[in-house]
């Protein structure tokens, strides 16, 4: 009959033109600044009664008549590189070295970088993982910065205000730039100590330590050594000493107080996270398939211990400066994933509170407040999760409050089912991403922001610098 082939026809017509503006309206646009994309969260926070000036992130940065205690100068390349272990891979360098040079300070000191970048066609910034920098030095394209071209210069300056091991790492690209070789310690001292880093890394598909698969450091028998563990994988690594009963003395730059001496455990680092470890030698770091080898005599490898120690435990209280328990604003960040269309591709896509990159939030926040987040995962996978500028201390897990020592963060391990409460000090005024450091699920959509009331920014995701956050 002429009039059912009529009605399905039609039917055909509507569905692919929902198909088609479904696809349509999944499209980024080419260029959009962070400002005006996501869900406006204020924290369950009345909006204050006189809104605060409004300034740029490019003026959020240190007194500029400051002259440099540090001053470095970085080299981004794309080409071969030659691994500490001998192997030539096809990545990402600076300076002509991957891991790159290790930066050090004294705390207080202000460091001074320039980066110049040499032949890296898509551009690239770089962000310093964990320090708590002022937000135009953040190093995140398209929204502290344009991304530096090829055959150009940009300078950081930052005061190293905090004790504790860091690192830097592009944020253009970063889920190729980083997995390919761009990044490098930062480590900032209040002794004379040489810093002694485990730069954890998968180069090629083979595991490392500072770019080969058995590293050696000189230590007497008995000597006391403090070992800055990195992880610079996309995944958390459990780490373990063969020899020696340990400490962990620092979690992501803030010292453990009191903490115990353990043996026949673990210590999980996650994604982006930092350990240092406290060890006698003779004695062998390992991280599965790569170890750290301390001191002149062979201490034999162990398999991984079946026990880690938990961090919401270990250690004593003391106080963390601020009342967590009172938070000005509460948000919610609930990971999930879904189907769906993104950028017009369709997929299984990461959610947060039920919604799909672009329709992010945007964690609104007033300076000199102290913010609380509960973050729950069910998306079916781990999840590092980072905020820049701050550092967190964790509340409680799975709804058992923290008993040790506090447990400051700056990436967060999230396994799947479980949660976290976490607070922090908004003490450091800018926009500033919160995301997973897995970074190809940042490429997928799992980034959100923290943003303080009248910051705003020139800078534009996309564009004429093709400015990628990630």
């Amino acid at each position: 009959m002429r009039w059912r082939r009529y009605a399905a026809a039609a039917v055909g017509a509507v569905v692919v033109a929902t198909l088609v503006g479904a696809w349509w309206s999944s499209r980024l646009p080419g260029t959009y600044s962070v400002m005006s994309m996501g869900v406006v969260d204020t924290g369950g926070f009345v909006a204050h009664e006189h809104s605060p000036e409004t300034v740029s992130v490019t003026d959020l940065v240190a007194d500029p008549n400051r002259p440099a205690d540090v001053r470095v100068d970085l080299v981004a390349r794309k080409g071969p590189v030659t691994l500490a272990d001998g192997r030539v891979i096809d990545g990402y360098s600076l300076n002509g070295v991957s891991p790159g040079p290790t930066i050090e300070a004294m705390q207080g000191q202000l460091i001074e970088v320039r980066v110049h970048n040499d032949n890296i066609a898509d551009g690239v910034a770089l962000h310093w993982h964990g320090v708590d920098v002022p937000n135009a030095m953040d190093g995140v394209a398209g929204v502290t910065q344009d991304a530096i071209g090829a055959g150009e210069d940009f300078l950081y300056r930052f005061v190293a205000d905090q004790v504790g091991t860091y690192w830097y790492h592009s944020h253009q690209l970063g889920h190729e730039q980083i997995v390919r070789g761009l990044f490098g310690a930062l480590v900032v001292r209040d002794d004379d100590m040489e810093p002694v880093l485990a730069q954890l890394h998968t180069y090629a598909g083979v595991r490392t330590i500072n770019g080969a698969s058995e590293s050696r450091i000189t230590a007497a028998p008995g000597d006391v050594v403090r070992v800055r563990v990195i992880n610079t994988d996309n995944g958390p690594i459990p780490v373990w000493v063969a020899g020696s009963a340990f400490r962990v003395r620092a979690v992501d730059g803030y010292d453990v107080n009191e903490p115990q001496l353990v043996s026949d455990k673990a210590v999980e680092v996650t994604a982006g996270g930092r350990a240092d470890l406290e060890v006698t030698a003779p004695a062998r770091v390992q991280c599965g398939g790569a170890s750290l080898v301390i001191g002149p005599d062979p201490v034999p490898t162990e398999p991984a211990p079946a026990e880690q120690v938990d961090m919401l435990t270990y250690g004593e209280p003391a106080d963390i400066g601020f009342d967590a328990a009172h938070p000005d604003r509460t948000y919610r960040y609930d990971i999930d994933r879904r189907p769906g269309l993104l950028d017009g591709r369709p997929g299984m896509w990461w959610t947060i509170n039920g919604h799909m990159y672009p329709d992010v939030p945007m964690f609104v926040i007033h300076e000199g407040e102290v913010g609380m987040f509960r973050i729950t995962n069910s998306s079916g996978e781990v999840h590092p999760m980072h905020l820049h500028g701050h550092h967190m201390v964790v509340l409680s897990r799975d709804g058992v409050p923290a008993t040790g020592s506090p447990w400051w963060v700056d990436s967060l391990n999230v396994e799947d089912g479980q949660s976290y409460e976490v607070a922090f000090l908004a003490d450091n005024p800018g926009i500033w991403v919160d995301h997973c450091h897995n970074l190809p699920h940042v490429n997928q959509g799992l980034v959100a922001h923290l943003m303080y009331e009248g910051v705003t920014t020139p800078f534009l995701i996309g564009g004429d610098h093709h400015n990628r956050l990630e």
